[in-house]
């Protein structure tokens, strides 16, 4: 019963486009930017092979970043698709 439930429930399928590529990339560049005003250790240990090229940041912080832009991104790409923008 459950599964007919959410079958019903479920959307079209989004196929990948550049918007859907644009506003990821956004997401991420919003996430980096926030990061950068409010970790409290960016260089913290492992650091990378060129830390100007990263802004500074330590392995910790990239990953940080770029996982909560990803989150960030996925869920602007869902919200627009639902509402039928993308």
């Amino acid at each position: 019963m459950l599964t007919s439930t959410l079958l019903a429930a479920a959307t079209a399928p989004l196929d990948w486009s550049p918007n859907v590529g644009i506003i990821m990339i956004i997401a991420n560049i919003i996430a980096i930017a926030f990061g950068k005003f409010t970790i409290k250790y960016p260089s913290a240990e492992p650091a990378l092979p060129s830390p100007k090229f990263f802004g500074g940041f330590g392995l910790p912080a990239v990953l940080a970043t770029t996982a909560f832009g990803h989150i960030l991104g996925a869920g602007i790409i869902l919200g627009l698709h639902n509402l039928g923008r993308i």
